[in-house]
């Protein structure tokens, strides 16, 4: 990996862990992810017409992971409402590299070094090291533990769609551009079913931060498509 690659994804996680810790200060945290992400769909649009549409074989995946993106988008809030930042995130994250190279090996063919293998293996052992901490773990917030658990499942599972979907869809801008307004809007919609009040509160006292937020959420995205 060059010194230009690890620091955008280094700016990308930065950018992603900055986004969730305004998703978990937030009051109604299933609201703030709907306008985050509707707000990030919205940035998405105006980049549209710049990016070259993905090419039909790739929609496919691009549908696929749509969904997964949005049941990331659910599964995260509840998972904050149940456990700490410093819990949850470390954990949703922390547990989906091993997955992610697993399901690289299987679906894709891909297969990490020595050296990269067992630095995933030790990566995932120490985050999981937190699911069983004594004063914040199972035994004390299960709920948390294993929704962050099933949220970094979502995170294998769209990052190996999305790396499948990019490589066919031909332009990796216009694959990652048209999954940020679909999954924004799905996310939106499903929201509105059962939370339109909640919704309008996040509007009308966290627009700002919500606007940043969803900049943030499809920029770190952006970048690590």
């Amino acid at each position: 990996m060059g010194i230009e690659v690890a620091f955008v994804v280094l700016l990308a996680a930065a950018l992603n862990a900055g986004w969730n810790a305004l998703i978990k200060v937030s009051g109604d945290r299933i609201a703030a992810m709907a306008v985050v992400t509707f707000m990030g769909a919205l940035v998405s649009s105006m980049v549209l017409p710049f990016v070259d549409l993905p090419d039909p074989a790739s929609w496919p995946l691009l549908a696929l992971a749509i969904v997964l993106h949005t049941a990331y988008h659910f599964a995260l809030p509840i998972a904050y409402n149940y456990g700490d930042l410093g819990q949850v995130y470390p954990i949703s994250r922390g547990s989906a590299p091993l997955l992610v190279t697993l399901g690289a090996a299987v679906f894709a063919g891909e297969f990490l070094g020595t050296a990269s293998l067992f630095g995933v293996i030790f990566l995932c052992a120490g985050v999981m090291a937190l699911a069983f901490d004594r004063t914040s773990g199972l035994k004390r917030s299960p709920h948390a533990v294993l929704l962050a658990l099933l949220t970094g499942m979502c995170i294998a599972a769209y990052t190996l769609v999305d790396g499948l979907g990019v490589r066919q869809a031909g332009s990796v801008m216009g694959f990652a551009v048209c999954l940020t307004i679909g999954d924004g809007l799905l996310t939106f919609l499903i929201a509105l079913i059962w939370k339109v009040r909640e919704m309008r509160t996040v509007v009308n006292t966290q627009l700002g931060s919500s606007m940043l937020a969803g900049g943030m959420q499809v920029g770190s995205y952006w970048m690590i498509i």
